[in-house]
């Protein structure tokens, strides 16, 4: 009997997020192969192209996207340049996986989503959240069982202890001068590259279990280097939800939300993401007076975004993951929390454009 086809991946860029993530997925993935990588920096390329051993090694990103066998990319390199690679991807007939955030400004992201629906191209946005088991579960619970949905509450709190924990259980990680960054440093903006890179978290996880945000209001502080913003949403669906991101709390990584429903309620706790543990979820049905609390023993949640993806591609499976829509709708909120907290009043997501 022939073994199912697997999905021929390249991957785009051998920096921190690839090295942490996507390349070990690949090599872990039941039906996704690490085929290519691609990289600027020659040492960085070498290295990866040593430890992971794919069939083909390019410098050149036109040169790999011209490759028949790349079936799909894995696009992990800085926001800045994520919109305009995946749309050379797509225009190449290839399927994209791109890191969260989509993109930098909204328009930018709406050309890219018009540019995939005019294709029959499968594009995913990196929210791996949506698979972790817990959230999987919790979201299934509040659609199935739940009921009418009365508040949501969400809160991603980064932790002072965070590299204290990760440099345990990442892989010790490759750096090169030669590395492709972009202009300046948008990091140093810590404001806005707080909101675009932890925001992307908090608020796909609140639009996956809530719905779409319509409104928002928000407030923000700036205190001994932490940074604060706290928001008040309003679902399409009529509902109010808070949420809180801050960066960085004075404790162990504080991450989790709760939702109160018709028929039930749900409590969840997340965990630092590089520790691949499902979140404690606990949901409480009033229709058999029961607590339950799924184990979720397999959350190596950048696999199973990556498998997702290949399913979606190679069986027609439905999309899991974060969709170019969804990228686009959550940088819209997180443009909106911004301008919210800039102006002290209420934001409709449909009125914003630009970046944070």
């Amino acid at each position: 009997m022939n073994e199912p086809r697997k999905l021929n991946v390249g991957v785009l860029g051998c920096g921190p997020i690839s090295q942490a993530a996507h390349l070990e997925a690949c090599a872990r993935a039941r039906n996704a192969d690490l085929y290519a990588i691609c990289d600027v920096a020659p040492d960085l390329l070498d290295k990866m192209n040593a430890k992971f051993a794919p069939a083909r090694a390019y410098s050149d990103y036109d040169a790999m996207l011209a490759d028949p066998n790349v079936d799909a990319v894995v696009i992990g390199i800085a926001d800045q340049f994520h919109v305009p690679m995946a749309e050379k991807a797509i225009r190449a007939g290839k399927h994209v996986l791109v890191e969260k955030p989509l993109g930098v400004t909204i328009e930018e992201c709406e050309a890219l989503e018009a540019l995939v629906l005019r294709t029959d191209r499968v594009m995913q946005v990196g929210n791996m959240k949506r698979f972790d088991p817990g959230i999987a579960y919790a979201r299934r619970f509040i659609r199935e069982e739940m009921g009418e949905m009365l508040a949501l509450k969400a809160w991603y709190c980064d932790s002072t202890y965070r590299y204290e924990v990760t440099e345990n259980v990442m892989p010790i990680l490759a750096a090169s001068e030669a590395a492709l960054k972009p202009e300046g440093n948008p990091k140093l903006d810590k404001q806005r590259y707080f909101m675009m890179t932890h925001g992307s978290h908090l608020v796909d996880t609140a639009r996956y279990l809530g719905g779409e945000i319509e409104s928002v209001q928000a407030w923000h502080a700036q205190r001994f280097g932490a940074y604060n913003w706290l928001c008040t949403v309003e679902f399409a669906s009529g509902i109010a939800g808070q949420l809180d991101l801050t960066v960085a709390v004075r404790m162990d990584w504080h991450e989790g939300f709760e939702v109160y429903g018709e028929h039930g309620s749900v409590v969840a706790k997340t965990y630092n993401p590089w520790l691949f543990k499902a979140s404690d979820v606990e949901v409480f049905s009033a229709r058999d007076g029961v607590y339950r609390r799924p184990l979720g023993a397999d959350a190596h949640v950048y696999r199973l975004q990556l498998e997702g993806f290949a399913d979606a591609i190679l069986r027609g499976a439905p999309q899991i993951g974060a969709t170019v829509a969804d990228g686009t709708r959550n940088l819209r909120a997180m443009v909106a929390i911004a301008r919210s907290a800039e102006s002290g009043r209420k934001v409709r997501l449909d009125e914003v454009g630009g970046a944070v």
